[in-house]
């Protein structure tokens, strides 16, 4: 009996093996195809050029007399505000595949990828690239016509940089259906604000949107990935930077915001709260729960502002303000809720908080009443696009599809515009 089961168990791994082999065809199908970039390419592409139009922005980053917008997947513009009425263009840094950034003292540190670039911009018209971290990031996918599958990804050919819509050959093994290796594109069209630029040990730090997804505090770099770890970078060397954290924090992480030795991380699903007493470690206080959206956050004080957007992306069917007590960093409160038109980014400043609202402008508020805040509407701008803000002493820079606007604040009964940066088609 034992070996008619042995001859009959081997009988079967033959079996197997022969139709294997059998199995084994090409197949042809239309599918989205990888176009790479080399490892080597990408490592020898960040360039110092002179000035070009905004084709099509994304996050911003204020610090010192200039402002950085990132040209998205493309690099960064350097633009001059030391006369925010007449905004002048410097340079422009070169940089593929970059969406996010933050800056420390005169450094500059930008995605590149699944790299990240260290940049000397202690003079801003001429930026120097003197230190990079390779693959410090996931291995992301840029979006793809959905209506052709993806053909199979090699990862060792480089990163991907575009598709091609095109007939694809491959070798299939028993599988009757065309789909190649499929990765998730982690890209989020979203920015966050760091420390405003006072000094903490000597150190200065730049200002950026509320929809980043990069900070700088202390002696760190922290880095959101694929929307649910917590990277932090020790850069007190920018000579020899550091990965020094690397966790799970939460689900569907978008957006972080600093203030007062907290990060606020804007999810889909909540606001997450981290204690950065020891910023090399931090560690979660609280996780405060609301319908699904799209996130960014903002905190003045005890409150935390966060607007709730619905959407294909996003998920949820409404668009909301929630205003939230958190005193206590351990059991955040909802003070109010308000019906909102797309929201997208904000910022706070004092009493007056401004929300970007996508095609519908930008709306402004006062809100030292937190019970009423829609009562006390000191201004619109309906006539812009605006995705996020970042307001500065009497300064207000927005950022949307249309282009980069400053506006005095300085009276918030009386907002005007002083200048405009237009896209270029």
């Amino acid at each position: 009996m034992r070996k008619n089961k042995l001859f009959g168990f081997s009988l079967i791994i033959l079996a197997i093996l022969f139709n294997s082999c059998e199995d084994k065809k090409f197949q042809t199908y239309t599918a989205n195809v990888p176009v790479y970039l080399s490892y080597d390419e990408l490592r020898e592409s960040v360039k110092i050029e002179e000035a070009v139009p905004l084709k099509e922005p994304g996050k911003i980053y204020f610090k010192g007399n200039y402002i950085f917008i990132n040209e998205y997947m493309k690099g960064i513009h350097v633009i001059d505000i030391t006369n925010p009425s007449d905004p002048s263009p410097l340079s422009f840094i070169n940089i593929p595949g970059n969406v996010d950034m933050a800056i420390k003292d005169n450094i500059l540190y930008a995605d590149s990828y699944i790299d990240i670039v260290l940049i000397d911009i202690s003079i801003p018209s001429a930026p120097v690239e003197i230190n990079r971290l390779d693959s410090i990031l996931s291995y992301t996918l840029p979006s793809y016509n959905n209506k052709y599958p993806m053909a199979t990804i090699d990862a060792k050919k480089g990163v991907v940089t575009g598709w091609k819509v095109e007939e694809y050959t491959q070798e299939i093994y028993n599988n009757p259906h065309p789909w190649g290796i499929y990765y998730e594109y982690s890209y989020v069209d979203a920015m966050s604000s760091s420390k405003s630029p006072s000094s903490v040990g000597g150190a200065v730090y730049g200002v950026g949107g509320s929809m980043a997804r990069f900070a700088t505090y202390d002696q760190y770099l922290y880095l959101l990935e694929q929307t649910s770890k917590l990277k932090v970078i020790d850069i007190s060397d920018v000579d020899s930077p550091e990965l020094s954290y690397d966790k799970y924090v939460g689900w569907g992480l978008e957006t972080m915001f600093i203030y007062e030795d907290y990060m606020y991380l804007g999810a889909t699903n909540g606001l997450h709260i981290l204690d950065l007493h020891f910023p090399n470690n931090p560690i979660k206080t609280a996780e405060y729960n609301h319908i699904t959206s799209c996130d960014p956050v903002v905190v003045s004080g005890n409150t935390a502002y966060v607007t709730l957007r619905s959407g294909n992306i996003c998920g949820g069917t409404a668009d909301l303000l929630e205003v939230v007590n958190v005193t206590n960093k351990s059991n955040p409160v909802l003070l109010a809720s308000y019906p909102m038109n797309e929201p997208y980014g904000l910022g706070i400043s004092g009493n007056t908080l401004f929300i970007c609202q996508g095609d519908n402008g930008l709306v402004v508020y006062d809100v030292l009443d937190k019970q009423n805040i829609t009562n006390h509407k000191l201004a619109e701008f309906s006539n812009i696009h605006a995705i996020d803000v970042i307001p500065l002493d009497s300064l207000l820079f927005t950022i949307g599809n249309n282009g980069f606007y400053i506006y005095d604040y300085s009276d918030v009964n009386n907002i005007f515009l002083l200048s405009t940066i237009e896209i270029s088609e």
